[in-house]
């Protein structure tokens, strides 16, 4: 308020412990302020030794026909309208179909989501998970963001190790202690950021069988997918969906060098669908025909090929909101023949 004088009790601006502790954990974060130490008057060259982008050396340059058809892409005019919540659907059908050549079964666009990068995959799993008491685990050393975000989401981690005298292999005796009731998932990263190492067949087929005991699924990090360069091939966590719930983050930053394109992904590669059936449905089976403006909608679109936007997107239920674009005089001849409000009174909707 106001208090007379010419200083004003600003309301906002104050201290959020969550978010300090999030930035606290902001890799980038430091790494910038590291080269803001930097000496620029010294002659010899800088060595970037902690720059995890590959892509600012001409060495590294990202392959033409992938640069070829994202300009081709943008400037077709078929790409500049909204997608899905998901993604566009060609593109979560490109993704199912890469991911499904490593895996022992199929998916399909509809188990993908795209992100902006696997940075924000990482975040909305994280958001997902941040239930009252829930608890994830994750991996010591690991990646800063997971425990950034959590700590913003209010969703309590805990460390298990990873033991470099076994090739920095997840602590499996150790995980099983940590876990109780209220864990939900464990976050696994293969290849491994920040040890490098990339984890057999036999040992992910351990974790997928400790993830099942325990009752949680497994986040499996998989954005340095086949970026192994040592005897081990590379293995997806998916290959084991089969013995529990695996979400596969992912994205085209690392092995295409391309980070400030910022795509990723969300994949479900569980093959029993243990995740989709945890799902919360709402039981419709109380309304009696068109029950509220989402239904009107749904109808209109399967019956009559038209869709317009339910007011409950806008908090404003049982309306509904044309964006008709130039075509309102064409969509308005069509309202006499939409078969399923013959027996509507007149403004039920409109």
């Amino acid at each position: 308020m106001d208090n007379g004088s010419d200083e004003v009790a600003w309301r906002f601006g104050a201290a959020n412990p969550a978010l300090e502790a999030a930035s606290a954990l902001s890799i980038r974060a430091l790494v910038h302020r590291l080269y803001g130490c930097v000496d620029r008057s010294n002659p010899r060259p800088l060595a970037p030794l902690g720059h995890g982008d590959p892509s600012p050396f001409a060495c590294f340059r990202a392959a033409a026909a992938a640069e070829e058809a994202v300009a081709a892409a943008a400037t077709s005019g078929k790409c500049n309208s909204y997608p899905t919540a998901a993604g566009l659907t060609e593109a979560c059908s490109a993704v199912a179909a890469y991911l499904s050549r490593y895996l022992p079964y199929e998916l399909s666009r509809g188990d993908i989501v795209l992100t902006a990068g696997c940075n924000h995959a990482i975040e909305i799993m994280m958001a997902v998970l941040a239930t009252p008491s829930a608890n994830v685990l994750l991996p010591r050393p690991g990646y800063p963001l997971y425990e950034a975000r959590a700590a913003l989401g209010g969703l309590e981690f805990r460390h298990y190790n990873l033991l470099p005298e076994k090739g920095w292999e997840v602590d499996i005796e150790g995980v099983e202690a940590l876990a109780d009731n209220n864990t939900v998932a464990i976050v696994t990263v293969n290849p491994n950021n920040p040890c490098g190492s990339v984890y057999s067949y036999e040992h992910l087929a351990k974790i997928a069988e400790t993830a099942k005991k325990l009752g949680i699924m497994v986040i499996s990090d998989e954005i340095y997918e086949h970026c192994a360069f040592g005897s081990k091939p590379f293995v997806p966590m998916g290959v084991f969906g089969e013995i529990a719930p695996v979400v596969t983050l992912g994205g085209i930053s690392k092995r295409w060098m391309v980070p400030g394109w910022r795509l990723g992904w969300i994949a479900m590669t569980d093959p029993k669908g243990v995740l989709r059936k945890k799902k919360v449905k709402l039981d419709m089976s109380y309304f009696d025909g068109i029950g509220d403006d989402i239904d009107f909608c749904t109808k209109l679109a399967k019956e009559e090929s038209v869709v317009i936007c339910p007011g409950k997107t806008n908090n404003h239920k049982h309306f509904t909101c044309l964006i008709c674009c130039g075509l309102f005089n064409e969509i308005t001849h069509q309202w006499k023949s939409w078969n399923f409000l013959e027996n509507k009174r007149d403004g039920d909707f409109f």
